[in-house]
Parts: structure tokens; C-alpha cells; sequence
């Protein structure tokens, strides 16, 4: 990914805080966890291993929450909560 297209990807965390934006990516290379490659951010070794283990978080996180709930009525939660959050991003402009 090229440092333009994580800047534009992230915006919405960073919200346009400069010394965040840094902070946070210096930290991410301190812990080895992301690495430039050819003018291109990529992850290390060690980063794709600690997202597999957030994305593991996750899906473990969905199902416990979920449990109970239909997959029709977990996706129509999940679309309305989506537009909710449009919604927010609209007005907050």
C-alpha cells in the first residue's frame, strides 16, 4: 500500500490529526510490525501474525455476542447500524 492510500484509509481513525497519524505509525515500525518495501507500507511477518490474531479476537468476539441470534437478524443489526453510522459521518460534515 502506498503511504497516500493508508493516509486516505485511515483518515476516519486519525481524523486529520497529523502528530497521531505519526505517532501511531512509528510505533507500528518500532514494534516491527509494518515495513517499507519498495515506497510501499507492508506488513511484517510479525504484523500479519498479530492481525490474524485480531481478526481470531474478532470473529470469537462476533460469535459470543451473537449467540442466540439469527443470521437474518445479525444482518439486518449490522445494516442498520451501518446506515446509523453514515448518518453520523454526514452530520458530523
Amino acid at each position: 500500500m502506498l503511504p497516500d492510500q493508508l493516509e486516505e484509509a485511515l483518515q476516519p481513525l486519525w481524523g486529520g490529526d497529523v502528530r497521531l497519524r505519526e505517532r501511531e505509525l512509528a510505533a507500528l515500525v518500532g514494534r516491527g510490525m509494518i515495513t517499507m518495501i519498495d515506497d510501499r507500507l507492508a506488513l511484517s511477518e510479525r504484523g500479519r501474525t498479530k492481525y490474524h490474531e485480531a481478526q481470531q479476537l474478532v470473529e470469537d468476539a462476533r460469535q459470543d455476542l451473537s449467540m442466540g441470534i439469527g443470521m437474518d437478524e445479525y444482518a439486518m443489526a449490522v445494516s442498520v447500524l451501518e446506515r446509523m453510522s453514515l448518518n453520523a459521518e454526514r452530520l458530523a460534515r
